[in-house]
């Protein structure tokens, strides 16, 4: 199967050379291509150019592009999108006045969620997730990151990441897995919280990783929920058992996280809506990407992770939607590009480089996606008629996206 774009007003993050994370200064060049083509050959970007250059070309399908953008899909790299139910009855309370620390104090949050997913059969639980993603893949996200972390016992976790093996089998779009039991503290755990880690590091960790169920171990480090020791532990065990570390920190308090994630050499580090001088000089020469959630804090009304502070001192960033029931529950990623650029003061091109590359990067794949480069797998998306690619982020209420192919295949949907 051959498809062939033509006419391409402009083909954006487009790499000669196979580029696989964006830093500093260099966030704010993404090469364009006015008046281009794109060639896809199976699953893979075979060519592309100006379209002056182009021979004539037999193909399976050409699609004219004309007036439109292309340019990769989005790579979200931190997403709870299995979930059960909807917790809209915290919203409301949010809306009254409660924090959702003061929430989750009162057994809601986390733990509400949990009670919901025990209480939803496998099956539904994937009819439900399966349908989220749908709309998603139609938004433009061609890569995602599902974590567990609903279950906080074995069995619900182990069902959570079951019907993420399934949704890994049934969809094109390629899925990575993170084990996230160490989400928050059972309330059968409440005043035995080491018991509980004890629990997940000696059986928890090796059965999700002999089932290989996870690509990657996942902490939420945070005051309430798991300290830094706590954390140390879990990553230690997962990497023992072949997992890659990945960690929510610095939501709401620093309390040395980021240091402890770059020690084990985490992936990535996710939030980071509170940083400091320290964690920066930790994060440099490290290879963990920064990871912001920009629709985390717009639901929640917590600060925007500084990303200007974090590009100004050379160092990369990635954006994602931290879809979720509780505290960000939205994975639209072409919002999360628009509140990069109005909230925390990234530029489109820093935005956009944050949404493709770094955000394959974020999910160790950026090697295969994130860029328009000869050899790279072919998801891109073609938007609807618009006049620059500037004006995704900028028209930040419209549905700009008209086609999506993943692996070079039109998701009709």
């Amino acid at each position: 199967m051959t498809v062939l774009i033509i006419n391409i007003k402009q083909l954006v993050q487009v790499r000669q050379n196979n580029v696989t994370v964006v830093k500093g200064k260099d966030m704010a060049d993404l090469p364009v291509l006015e008046n281009a083509y794109l060639m896809i050959e199976h699953d893979t970007i075979v060519e592309f150019g100006p379209m002056s250059e182009l021979d004539e070309i037999e193909a399976d399908e050409i699609i004219d592009a004309k007036d439109r953008i292309v340019l990769p899909t989005w790579c979200d790299s931190h997403t709870h999108v299995v979930y059960a139910g909807n917790r809209v009855g915290e919203f409301e309370d949010r809306i009254n006045g409660l924090s959702y620390e003061e929430i989750a104090s009162r057994g809601g949050g986390i733990l509400n969620s949990a009670k919901l997913l025990a209480e939803t059969s496998e099956q539904e639980l994937y009819e439900q997730s399966i349908k989220r993603i749908h709309k998603l893949i139609r938004l433009g996200t061609g890569l995602l990151e599902i974590k567990s972390g609903y279950g906080l016992s074995l069995d619900a976790e182990l069902k959570m990441l079951r019907v993420i093996r399934k949704i890994k089998k049934e969809l094109p779009i390629t899925v990575k897995a993170t084990y996230l039991a160490a989400h928050a503290v059972p309330k059968e755990y409440k005043d035995n919280k080491s018991a509980y880690v004890d629990l997940v590091v000696n059986e928890f960790i090796p059965t999700i990783a002999k089932e290989k169920l996870a690509d990657y171990i996942d902490v939420f480090c945070e005051k309430g929920y798991f300290d830094v020791e706590d954390t140390e532990k879990i990553l230690k065990a997962g990497v023992d058992h072949g997992l890659v570390p990945k960690i929510h920190v610095n939501q709401f308090n620093i309390i040395g996280g980021v240091e402890a994630a770059v020690r084990h050499n985490a992936l990535s580090v996710d939030h980071l809506e509170l940083l400091d001088d320290n964690d920066l000089e930790h994060l440099k020469g490290s290879r963990t990407m920064p990871v912001a959630l920009p629709g985390c804090s717009f639901f929640l009304s917590i600060p925007y992770t500084p990303a200007r502070k974090i590009i100004d001192n050379g160092l990369p960033i990635a954006l994602a939607t931290d879809y979720n029931p509780g505290s960000a529950p939205s994975g639209n990623m072409n919002f999360v590009v628009s509140a990069a650029c109005i909230k925390m003061n990234m530029t489109p091109a820093e935005a956009i480089n944050a949404a493709t590359i770094n955000g394959a990067y974020a999910l160790g794949v950026s090697n295969q996606y994130g860029s328009i480069c000869r050899g790279k797998k072919a998801n891109v998306m073609i938007t609807k008629e618009i006049p620059d690619y500037r004006y995704l982020p900028y028209s930040f209420g419209e549905d700009c996206i008209d086609k999506v192919l993943v692996h070079g295949m039109i998701w009709d949907l």
